[in-house]
């Protein structure tokens, strides 16, 4: 008798060491989540870019292939229509942004990546949006970066 209320009290205070580590160790990995997070980069959205729809997903600017729905129920096309919430349709103009939260904004990153142009050395010779300020290979086709004039 004795036994299996010292194995119970053991069993129990095993299963609480568990859970309070498994607990801290979720906490530590949502925390270490925040510190990774770069706020200066702009916040995901779509936008009209040198004609053409592009998204903005982790900071980087990539061609908006499919369709996109934002938080609030905005959807936005590829060919640069967006159907509002309320059913409103509308074109995007040259700089402007949609944010995931159904926002029409001027886009601030059009300005910035002027300057950041300047800089960039090379570019891939089939898509246009991959660059760098140093030789490499394109991320999405494989070929030398080329140098820009």
């Amino acid at each position: 008798m004795k036994n299996k209320k010292i194995t119970s009290a053991l069993l129990v205070s095993m299963l609480m060491l568990f859970l309070g580590l498994t607990a801290g160790n979720s906490y530590a990995q949502k925390s270490m989540d925040h510190s990774k997070m770069d706020h200066s980069k702009m916040d995901d959205c779509c936008m009209m870019k040198d004609g053409k729809m592009m998204m903005m997903k982790d900071g980087k600017t990539i061609p908006m292939e499919h369709d996109m729905t934002m938080k609030n129920g905005t959807k936005c096309m590829t060919n640069g229509e967006c159907i509002m919430k309320d059913g409103k349709k509308m074109k995007m103009k040259e700089g402007e942004c949609m944010n995931m939260d159904g926002k029409m904004d001027k886009c601030d990153m059009m300005h910035s990546d002027k300057k950041h142009d300047a800089a960039v050395g090379y570019a891939c010779p089939m898509h246009k949006d991959i660059k760098s300020d140093k030789p490499g290979k394109c991320s999405k086709c494989g070929m030398d970066l080329e140098k820009k004039n």
